[in-house]
């Protein structure tokens, strides 16, 4: 994973309404930048409705939502509308973000990982949890540090 203080790799990805976001444009503001396994499971439909139901409060913090996974735009639409889901997922199906952010694996490898990053407003990481089958801390966990920056 990316460590405290490496700048984040700057890449475009497509989003769930068919646009390229390019991460650098989002600089200069805070963002907290999740990645997690697959649309419409359990667990990351919990982190999705989670992050949505604290989002007014990362904005009232100046930060900014992103969610990440291998999933199509297509995809990403569906569960964004299913779930008024008020930020961007971004869809990585050449795994290029995950190689980029080092994303590791989880479940022996058969799944990609559920991290979380927190960027300061350089685009600088300040920090990052991990927590596979707990969606719930990663909100606590981001919504505490973007408080403190």
């Amino acid at each position: 994973m990316l460590h405290k203080g490496e700048q984040i790799p700057y890449l475009r990805l497509e989003d769930q309404d068919g646009k390229m976001v390019s991460l650098s444009d989002l600089v200069g503001n805070p963002m907290v930048i999740y990645f997690y396994p697959k649309d419409n499971t359990a667990v990351c439909t919990a982190q999705a409705c989670g992050f949505r139901d604290h989002y007014e409060q990362f904005q009232q913090a100046g930060a900014e939502v992103i969610g990440i996974s291998r999933d199509s735009a297509e995809s990403h639409k569906h569960v964004t509308n299913k779930r008024n889901l008020p930020f961007l997922l971004l869809s990585d199906s050449k795994k290029e973000a995950h190689k980029a952010f080092k994303v590791p694996s989880s479940l022996f490898g058969l799944l990609p990982g559920r991290v979380t990053f927190v960027i300061d407003k350089e685009g600088k990481v300040a920090h990052t949890f991990r927590a596979d089958f707990n969606a719930d801390k990663h909100i606590k966990e981001a919504l505490k540090v973007i408080k403190s920056l």
